[in-house]
């Protein structure tokens, strides 16, 4: 697996799973503490921190933006056309790892224009890619 898109894809997938396991840890201590019942959480997590309901943001947004991003990974893995996204593949990486972190750390005007600028720059990664690979070799 020595192609950045594929190391990308991996890292994405990994990058969503982390955020999940973050987010199964914190609420399993809650319920072994005795803060909330096993059947007290629901998927956007209300009701508890306000850093456990950007957590569940930050994770169902990555898994939103995973069949997209993901898929132009895939595709170009699949017909062997990662030279047209090998040059950006970490980049976008790179930008939706800051998206989320900056989403875990504040909701105020200035992170959440940063956090989409970070998604900006995912959208037109993946418009160039989805056109690049339409287009026939």
């Amino acid at each position: 697996m020595n192609s950045p898109s594929a190391i990308a894809l991996t890292a994405f997938i990994a990058w969503a799973l982390l955020l999940l396991v973050l987010m199964e840890i914190i609420r399993s201590q809650l319920v072994v503490r005795g803060k909330v019942p096993a059947n007290g959480f629901t998927p956007d997590n209300a009701g508890l921190s306000p850093f456990m309901q950007r957590l569940a943001r930050a994770h169902a947004n990555c898994i939103e933006n995973l069949p997209i991003f993901g898929g132009l990974l895939l595709v170009a893995l699949a017909t062997g056309r990662t030279s047209i996204t090998d040059s950006l593949a970490c980049l976008l990486l790179g930008a939706r790892v800051f998206q989320s972190l900056v989403h875990l750390v504040s909701v105020s005007s200035v992170a959440v224009t940063i956090r989409f600028t970070a998604f900006a720059v995912q959208m037109a990664i993946g418009l160039y890619w989805a056109f690049k690979l339409l287009v026939p070799a």
